[in-house]
């Protein structure tokens, strides 16, 4: 354990909670748990993950200005329904992207865990796309992920990050369950028709 992790752990437990919540606030709070992630991954050989962070970064960036363009006149954020061939889509877009990152990181560098650190890394490529795209399906996914990592960060003796990232199956329990309260459509008052005359 280290206070790098310790603070990372912090960090990204406020920012998950805030997309929970549906906050703009999340974004950059999202953009400095990568940035402490990256640094943490890099010093335990996560490389898959330390590139994930990169990644990450870059989709934060993206979900910041979708969910900019996403929100009703009151400044809600509205969550949108996932169409079952996305689904297929996404997860077979992780599926490839596992396939390619763990061939190329079990042949080429001294990673931990190659195959286990880039099926998740691509996994979570994926759910941090449909979070961006403001799917609620996308907690579903972290949900799945995230319990795969706690196995992972107990073996590699990352213990704080373990304990974050079973809160975080939690929260998106939590996340799930309040963008599945919100529907798929935003409401908005009725117009009235103008009176025939």
């Amino acid at each position: 354990m280290s206070v790098l992790e310790i603070i990372a752990v912090i960090t990204s437990f406020v920012a998950i909670w805030l997309t929970a919540k549906r906050r703009m606030l999340c974004w950059p709070i999202n953009l400095l748990a990568c940035a402490l992630y990256f640094k943490l991954f890099l010093d335990v050989r996560l490389y898959a993950d330390m590139v994930l962070q990169a990644l990450f970064a870059a989709a934060i960036l993206y979900g910041w200005a979708a969910w900019a363009r996403g929100k009703v006149d009151d400044g809600e954020i509205v969550v949108r329904p996932l169409h079952p061939t996305q689904t297929v889509l996404g997860l077979s877009a992780g599926a490839a992207g596992a396939v390619m990152i763990g061939w190329f990181t079990s042949r080429h560098t001294d990673a931990a865990l190659p195959w286990m650190d880039a099926t998740l890394s691509s996994f979570s490529l994926v759910a941090q796309y449909w979070t961006a795209r403001r799917h609620r399906a996308s907690w579903l996914l972290w949900i799945v992920v995230d319990i795969v990592y706690v196995g992972m960060f107990v073996f590699k003796g990352l213990l704080p990050t373990a304990g974050l990232y079973a809160a975080m199956i939690v929260l998106a329990a939590l996340g799930y369950s309040r963008w599945r309260s919100k529907g798929a459509e935003p409401k908005h008052k009725a117009t009235p028709l103008p009176a025939e005359g």
